[in-house]
């Protein structure tokens, strides 16, 4: 485990395997990268994964976020060097990504966004969040946490442990740090970013079921900033779409040529893999 002075961690979820690519999961605003842990079987035949750990009282705004992130990966990368670094973000930590790539750009070599939280600047309810958070009692915000669980899974495609391990990981988050997450999301434009720095493929997975934010919508806006952009279309998927047991993330990479070396035991036959083509 790598640790920086602010206590980032990026957590290995395999056994480390340095002749496979680097996969970099940087998590939403939970800050858990433990929720990744459905879709690790599969990924761990063609990737040797890190997930990143924000602590549950960080209050680092988006440039030390970004820097530390950044450190964290180079150490990974010196310590077996050469191997291609894939860095998949999950909304909150795909606005991370795309900072990340936009800051340094000759990082990592592929980026994927899982329903990115760009469009979130737009949405009126974020800061009326944001300013209401903080102000909660814990015992009224733990109960909080239940009714936005259910606004960001399909719950019926996510089983009750899953469920649970979200509810834990959410709960873990004190409300100061929610409502500055919320905040930071607030500040994110895509305008405030050198996104023509970015010439590395990008992969875009957007729910159509997302009651949390229009994923599909922004989807596409991120495309016309990132003309090197699949979109992958998942037509029955909630926002936290990693989650549900139904969606086998390596399938899709795999169909999409992003790790060629997964292997296909790991892949079931109902995987949602057809991508459309960015506009």
């Amino acid at each position: 485990m790598i640790t920086t002075p602010k206590s980032l961690r990026l957590i290995a979820c395999t056994p480390a395997t340095p002749s496979r690519p680097l996969f970099v999961f940087l998590p939403g605003m939970d800050g858990s990268g433990a929720l990744l842990q459905p879709q690790v079987a599969g990924l761990s035949s063609g990737f040797d994964i890190r997930c990143l750990s924000i602590p549950p009282d960080d209050l680092n705004g988006w440039d030390e976020l970004t820097e530390q992130v950044a450190a964290l990966i180079q150490i990974e990368q010196q310590r077996h060097p050469g191997r291609m670094t894939t860095v998949c973000g999950e909304s909150f930590g795909g606005c991370l990504a795309l900072k990340l790539f936009t800051r340094f750009p000759k990082l990592c070599d592929q980026l994927i966004l899982v329903n990115p939280a760009s469009s979130a600047q737009r949405q009126p309810w974020i800061g009326a969040c944001s300013s209401l958070t903080q102000l909660l009692p814990a015992p009224i915000y733990q109960l909080s946490t239940f009714s936005l669980c259910n606004l960001l899974i399909e719950s019926h495609r996510v089983s009750r442990s899953t469920r649970q391990q979200l509810l834990t990981a959410m709960q873990a988050v004190r409300p100061q740090s929610a409502a500055w997450r919320l905040a930071l999301l607030r500040q994110f434009r895509l305008e405030d970013l050198s996104l023509d720095r970015v010439h590395q493929p990008v992969l875009i997975l957007a729910s159509e079921v997302d009651r949390l934010l229009p994923s599909q919508s922004e989807a596409k806006r991120l495309s016309r900033f990132l003309p090197n952009t699949t979109i992958v279309h998942l037509p029955d998927s909630g926002h936290a779409c990693l989650l549900e047991d139904q969606l086998n993330l390596s399938a899709i990479l795999k169909s999409q040529g992003v790790c060629p070396d997964l292997s296909l035991s790991t892949l079931p036959v109902n995987a949602p893999t057809q991508a459309a083509a960015a506009l």
